[in-house]
């Protein structure tokens, strides 16, 4: 049975202490942005929804769940929290598109800035704009990053550890998401970003299916990993 067909699985049902179900692990996209047609993380986020994560004995272990977000400053965050309220996951992953690069870059850092260089879906461009007037200037991803890029690339998927995630709405989303976790009074879930490539068909990158399954991957790491991350090399900033 598909996990779309057994609500009760999928946390909609709450009760005073949250969801009853699994643990959720949270996959949130965004709508096309800059002219484009199309933004495979909305692709991505939607289709992962619903699906179980299994631990070693196929026990069920969490459940994605996922939100579309609008590429503007500060609205995109305010629903992003808004789903967080409501699902209260142990996890959360936000995806963006990068259409110059050609691989699933998850991202380490993310710094106290708006800088636009295109303006956003509602005319939106800030300038050297403070995300948090007096938040730190940077956040580190709580998510095992480097778990994840391994494990992703032992499964024959691109993949790599980014030190940039820009000063679009793809790092406003990323620095909001991590201060909102630093500053939560209750259990604080994991929580960080993942860059995506457009898909192509023609060999010279990943496929839609492919991305999917990498994000799977890195839903996966993220609800099972124990402890400090991977103590691997890796992080080129070129």
């Amino acid at each position: 049975m598909s996990p779309r067909d057994n609500d009760a699985l999928l946390g909609t049902v709450s009760s005073q202490n949250g969801p009853v179900g699994p643990p959720v692990v949270l996959v949130s996209g965004f709508e096309p942005f800059g002219g484009d047609a199309f933004n495979p993380s909305a692709a991505i986020a939607e289709r992962l929804a619903g699906e179980w994560i299994r631990g070693p004995n196929d026990s069920v272990e969490a459940v994605i769940r996922s939100v579309v977000l609008p590429c503007v400053f500060d609205v995109a965050m305010d629903r992003l929290q808004a789903a967080m309220r409501r699902l209260q996951p142990s996890v959360v992953i936000a995806l963006g598109l990068a259409a110059s690069r050609r691989d699933i870059s998850v991202e380490r850092v993310a710094i106290n800035l708006d800088d636009a260089r295109i303006a956003d879906n509602a005319g939106r461009q800030p300038q050297d704009r403070p995300i948090r007037p007096r938040g730190p200037v940077g956040y580190w991803s709580t998510l095992p990053v480097k778990a994840i890029v391994s494990a992703i690339q032992a499964a024959g998927l691109p993949a790599s550890l980014s030190h940039s995630a820009g000063t679009f709405v793809c790092n406003h989303v990323f620095y909001g998401l991590s201060h909102r976790i630093a500053t939560m009074r209750t259990a604080r879930p994991r929580g960080g970003f993942i860059h995506v490539p457009m898909p192509v068909t023609d060999g010279s990158g990943p496929t839609l299916d492919e991305l999917v399954d990498g994000i799977w991957i890195a839903a996966t790491v993220s609800a099972l990993h124990r402890g400090a991350d991977a103590a691997l090399i890796g992080g080129a900033i070129d």
